[in-house]
């Protein structure tokens, strides 16, 4: 089986700058972390074979004792297995990464924490055209090979500096109801009720991930710097997908806050969610404010 390709912009920016920085944290266990971070993206799924020794080597220009220890700390979390000849492969058990048991929470909580973000932040639409989706949005969506989607890409900023980078996917027929200039003012839940649907339910997951250096340069962050990645597919009252998103915040400036309660019925010992959950935009200090004479602040969707 043909090991597959690291994820270019990972190896190429992110990951290069995250293995090259000084850190008290080992070489190989920064190695670990790229790679498990592949896995539980999706980027190597359970049943492909990751890059040997000497690929990793050659890519992140590390030791090949170095690629060994990283894929030894994964073989020990049970993430892959090694067999000689026949290379490293992820198993199933790496689906406990993105696949444990969810914590519900109401939406009418997520969209009222994203309504308050929403009038507190301004937003610049950076990229906004009608595309063939890639799989991991189009697979969501529910949409045929060929269906083309409103590709927009945003980034939110707070007291005059960046917050958030989305990119959001909503199926053609859709996203015709509204354009770019739309999205700078009106939340995007609003416009998707203007284009006469009813929001339901949606499906969320966080994780962590590293800044390549587009992300980067629009976030204000360094390249490879950790940024947490949201992401979000939006059902309508039917369970009809009406749009996906992923976005890419900067940790030091959002929470996701939620209340726990642990459920005893059963003899169950797990915590279910209390109360919906939070979304929250740190603000800068009040020394890093912008002045009021600074420029005019650009529109205020979601």
């Amino acid at each position: 089986m043909k090991p597959r390709e690291l994820d270019t912009s990972i190896a190429s920016s992110a990951g290069l700058a995250f293995l090259a920085e000084r850190s008290p944290m080992p070489l190989y266990h920064r190695l670990y972390v790229l790679l498990r971070d592949g896995i539980a993206s999706g980027t190597h799924p359970a049943g492909s074979v990751l890059p040997s020794e000497i690929e990793l080597k050659e890519t992140f220009g590390v030791s090949r004792i170095t690629a060994k220890r990283a894929l030894d700390e994964l073989a020990t979390e049970g993430l892959v297995e090694r067999v000689r000849g026949r290379g490293t492969t992820v198993t199933g058990q790496a689906a406990a990464l993105v696949g444990a048991r969810p914590i519900s929470a109401s939406i009418d909580g997520l969209l009222e924490s994203l309504n308050a973000i929403g009038r507190e932040t301004s937003v610049e639409v950076i990229e906004f055209a009608y595309v063939p989706p890639p799989d991991f949005a189009r697979i969501p969506l529910a949409l045929e090979a060929g269906a083309l989607v409103q590709r927009a890409v945003r980034v939110r900023s707070l007291d005059g500096g960046p917050l958030s980078q989305s990119t959001t996917y909503v199926p053609e027929r859709i996203g015709r109801a509204y354009g770019a200039k739309d999205l700078e003012q009106t939340p995007l839940i609003d416009l998707l009720e203007r284009a006469g649907l009813v929001v339901g339910t949606a499906d969320q997951s966080i994780t962590a991930t590293l800044a390549d250096s587009l992300t980067a340069s629009r976030l204000k962050v360094g390249v490879g710097a950790p940024l947490l990645l949201m992401k979000r597919c939006v059902k309508d009252t039917n369970g009809k997908p009406v749009q996906y998103i992923e976005i890419l915040y900067r940790p030091d400036r959002f929470e996701y806050r939620m209340s726990l309660t642990r459920d005893q019925t059963a003899g169950h010992g797990r915590f279910e969610a209390s109360k919906p959950s939070a979304i929250v935009a740190k603000r800068k200090k009040p020394s890093q404010r912008p002045s009021t004479h600074s420029k005019t602040q650009k529109g205020k969707g979601r």
